[in-house]
């Protein structure tokens, strides 16, 4: 026989002889690995669309100007008497990020950076006949912006373009104001009233940003805020968001701005991220856990059963090693199998939940697959948890005296 051709012969005909016992630990190994695989699939999913949506209005970075601070008086050089200074938070004003024209092409550069749009951003009032509402003001290059954060799929009416004089506002502030696409409203800084004519009306998927979001072009931002060529804020999109904050550190070190993660600006969400990966973890050890002691609890009920045909076996010459190595196969067959089956099992839950979980729009929540990655990383735990669970039973059957095995 070639190289443990013995070993799997043997295995597979006591496997086949407990066909009862090996169909209940194949099955329960498959319930393991679609639990596995089906709770990475859906956590993965679901921080997928979170990220997504948070990130779907935001960058993964911002640069800005630093604050504006105070400098706290000094004492006098040789005079023993104290100086008390009361030092109050100066407020802050609307300030151009220093030399944006010239650092924008450097961080375009970058192989992890996907794009950069300078903002000028404010707040001002939208007047519409005796309607008034307070808005966010934010005046961008919409090739730029476009690619941040995908205006254009965002359009509900009207036309994605932004010339001289016109505005994109949300859905939620044209209600309130009683327009549409083609009408007129103005737009009051505090400095400057300025006319604008709505070309498109855009769904943020966030009401408050519906309900207070003008979006002008960059130039007309900075002269209604009274901020020529400068841009207050610096957007910057990456490849992989969840690298955000070492770059930001990165950029922290080389560049005198005020410089901020998605991560900082929402903490909240990174924590509850983190505590969902925690969770999925602890399942994963767990279920792991339980497919070892099943299938060793069936291995060890096989030694015992198999004791007669272990020592017969001896007797005809089978070595110790063989005898090892003949219930590590039926551990790594039962893992294979199970895993096999379940990833199959997670692979229908998953068309299950895209079919029965849906929203208001009659669409899945959120895209839910199995990448071919997991279903291998899940696959290898079945199987290394199938050789693991086989080693003890494989050792006691292995050190069992052939003569007394036969006799009993």
């Amino acid at each position: 026989m070639n190289a443990l051709g013995f070993e799997w012969h043997v295995a597979l005909r006591f496997l086949r002889e407990g066909r009862m016992q090996t169909l209940l630990i194949v099955l329960g190994v498959a319930a393991g690995v679609a639990v596995i695989a089906y709770i990475t699939a859906l956590v993965n999913g679901l921080q997928r669309n979170t990220v997504a949506k948070t990130l779907g209005t935001q960058a993964h970075i911002v640069l800005r100007a630093p604050d504006d601070v105070v400098t706290p008086a000094w004492p006098r050089a040789g005079d023993d008497a104290p100086v008390i200074s009361d030092t109050q938070a100066r407020a802050q004003r609307l300030r151009s990020v220093a030399n944006w024209q010239a650092l924008v092409p450097l961080l375009e550069q970058r192989a992890d950076v996907r794009t950069v749009s300078p903002m000028v951003s404010g707040s001002g009032l939208a007047l519409r006949g005796e309607a008034t509402q307070a808005i966010a003001l934010m005046g961008v290059e919409l090739a730029r912006y476009d690619r941040l954060v995908g205006l254009r799929e965002r359009i509900t009416s009207g036309s994605a373009r932004l010339e001289p004089g016109e505005a994109i506002i949300g859905t939620e502030l044209a209600a309130d104001l009683g327009v549409r696409a083609g009408d007129r409203l103005a737009i009051d800084s505090g400095r400057v009233t300025e006319s604008v004519r709505v070309s498109a009306l855009a769904d943020f998927g966030i009401k408050d940003l519906n309900r207070r979001t003008v979006i002008v072009p960059l130039r007309a931002a900075q002269s209604v805020l009274g901020l020529p060529g400068g841009a207050t804020v610096l957007d910057v999109q990456l490849h992989d968001p969840w690298q955000a904050e070492a770059v930001a550190a990165g950029l922290r070190q080389g560049l005198p701005y005020k410089i901020e993660s998605w991560q900082e600006t929402n903490a909240q969400l990174v924590s509850a991220l983190n505590a969902q990966n925690v969770s999925t973890t602890v399942i994963r050890v767990v279920v792991a856990v339980v497919v070892v002691l099943g299938i060793a609890s069936v291995l060890v009920v096989s030694v015992v059963q198999k004791r007669r045909e272990i020592g017969i076996l001896r007797a005809m010459g089978a070595t110790r090693g063989q005898i090892l190595r003949v219930f590590l196969v039926e551990g790594a067959l039962l893992g294979a199998l199970g895993s096999v089956l379940g990833v199959l099992l997670a692979i229908a839950l998953i068309w299950l939940f895209t079919r029965l979980a849906l929203g208001a729009d009659g669409k899945p929540l959120f895209e839910l697959v199995l990448p071919l990655e997991t279903a291998l990383q899940t696959a290898l735990l079945a199987l290394a948890c199938g050789v693991l669970a086989a080693i003890a039973p494989a050792r006691r059957a292995a050190r069992m005296d052939p003569a007394r095995a036969i006799r009993l």
